[in-house]
């Protein structure tokens, strides 16, 4: 496709298209997503394309996956109003699109601890993951202020019956508080051992299991070692 000063929606769109392969998307849909393109060759695509924030608001306008993953990594985050953003997490169903959209847009704009605390409480369980995502980084990033001990009562009491996608956000806050927080380490390997959430997770040679004893134990050695 010939690069131009502005990129064509339809021209985009059909690269995109041609990009699909089924043997991806098929992979993919066992995870929660569904687009069946290449993530290394979609972060080309915006390479060649670069920041453009009103071409961005046009892909996400599709509603196509692809579309909507190159939008995220070809935008402005601090460009987006709280309100928009809020209403993309409530449009971004698929779990890519939701992740990309909290780790590269939300964290990255100045609109981050307001959702945060608008989210956690979110009826909707998808929505609320993205609160404790939020969270999660901020205990690593900029714990001051956090209620520590609070947020372990809560995954305490509510992330074993928790919906998938805002359980493994609850986990990964008690784990990221047990690594970054010593005096708080003893209580999230034991919230993590009694409920065992993730404790038989398929996890790769080579990764470490979001099972949050092991996960702590592993991320703890490796910074004393």
């Amino acid at each position: 496709m010939t690069t131009t000063s502005e990129p064509d929606l339809d021209e985009v769109m059909a690269e995109l298209a041609a990009l699909e392969d089924p043997r991806i998307l098929a992979v993919n849909e066992r995870h929660g997503d569904d687009h069946g393109v290449n993530l290394t060759t979609l972060r080309g695509v915006a390479k060649r394309i670069k920041k453009n924030q009103s071409f961005a608001e046009e892909l996400w306008a599709t509603g196509d996956s692809a579309a909507r993953l190159l939008a995220l990594l070809i935008c402005r985050p601090k460009e987006f109003s709280g309100g928009q953003l809020d209403a993309m997490l409530r449009e971004a169903r698929t779990r890519k699109v939701h992740d990309w959209l909290v780790g590269y847009v939300v964290m990255k704009g100045p609109h981050a601890e307001q959702l945060r605390l608008e989210w956690l409480g979110d009826p909707d369980p998808v929505v609320a993951a993205a609160g404790w995502a939020l969270t999660a980084d901020r205990v690593v990033k900029k714990p001051d202020g956090l209620d520590l001990s609070g947020l372990l009562d809560a995954i305490e009491a509510e992330m074993a019956d928790a919906h998938e996608r805002l359980q493994w956000e609850m986990n990964t806050c008690l784990a990221q508080i047990g690594i970054h927080h010593p005096d708080l380490r003893p209580r999230a390997l034991e919230i993590g051992e009694r409920l065992g959430v993730l404790r038989d997770y398929p996890t790769p040679a080579g990764c470490t299991s979001p099972y949050v004893p092991e996960w702590i134990g592993e991320m703890v050695r490796r910074g004393e070692g």
